[in-house]
């Protein structure tokens, strides 16, 4: 029964509170949100911030606030901040990395989306990248086009990363990867050929994330990910109640592919980072 990581990404980037009041958007929230996931299974989160008027936030104190709460109130949870561009200043997206969250998401190309090209610049990548190495924070690779991985690539022959960084292909937004089985046995592929020490796992948006969670699985993943950013939905019918929800329905499906939920400190060893106990004494 190899245990999974559960990482819950709690609130996105995209205003959805008028769609979903379970969404959680002031440090408070996020705090209390998280330690709800925390308590069903959840063992690493993805944060980002927001300001007054819900927009997306780059303030570092925010980020400082949630890291805070998180540490004392979820002990062993790793932290990993968003340095995605839906909203923020293109120079602003690596300030918060002082902090020295355990993780930081990092897209390595640009692609399109819905709405906006979500530009990645090279310069920008290999500055975040920098950014990353220099504070000790282990990246977390967002996959939105195969090219990316080939990015990736050449950041770890530029030495700044090193060969076993963790990998999330993101699947089902518009205009980008399609939620396709085949696809991620493609991207899948690759990746082991290219990056054979890497770590990963696969996200699902909206209506895809519970079967891009089901091939993840089925493909021995590191670990799933879920939570209100993806996915505000349990059913077309009934809406979220909280990111816990989603954590617990997450925890069934390991289950029935017969592997178990890793603890915070078995989730660090799977992907090589610290055991220290944020909030111990």
């Amino acid at each position: 029964m190899n245990p999974v990581v559960i990482a819950v990404a709690i609130t996105g980037s995209v205003p959805r509170k008028k769609d979903n009041p379970a969404v959680p958007i002031t440090p408070s929230e996020q705090i209390e949100s998280t330690h709800e996931a925390y308590e069903a299974g959840a063992s690493l989160v993805h944060i980002h911030v927001r300001n007054d008027d819900e927009s997306a936030s780059s303030d570092p104190e925010r980020f400082a606030a949630v890291q805070a709460g998180i540490v004392k109130y979820c002990p062993g949870m790793i932290v990993q901040f968003s340095t995605g561009g839906r909203g923020r200043d293109p120079g602003q997206r690596g300030s918060s990395l002082y902090l020295k969250p355990d993780m930081a998401s990092l897209s390595t190309g640009s692609v399109n989306f819905p709405t906006i090209v979500y530009e990645n610049h090279a310069v920008l990548v290999r500055d975040l990248a920098g950014k990353m190495c220099d504070n000790g924070i282990r990246p977390e690779i967002e996959i939105f086009d195969l090219s990316h991985l080939h990015g990736a690539r050449r950041l770890v022959e530029a030495g700044l990363m090193d060969d076993h960084p963790h990998v999330q292909f993101v699947m089902g937004v518009e205009n980008a990867l399609p939620a396709d089985e085949h696809l991620l046995d493609l991207l899948l592929g690759e990746l082991r050929r290219i990056l054979p020490k890497a770590t990963w796992t696969a996200a699902g948006i909206g209506r895809f994330q519970a079967q891009v969670m089901q091939w993840a699985l089925q493909r021995k993943a590191d670990a799933v990910r879920t939570g209100l950013e993806d996915n505000i939905r349990v059913t077309k019918e009934r809406l979220a109640r909280n990111n816990a929800e989603l954590v617990e329905i997450a925890v069934d499906m390991i289950m029935r592919h017969g592997r178990r939920v890793a603890t915070c400190d078995e989730a660090r060893a799977i992907l090589s980072l610290s055991n220290k106990k944020w909030g111990a004494a």
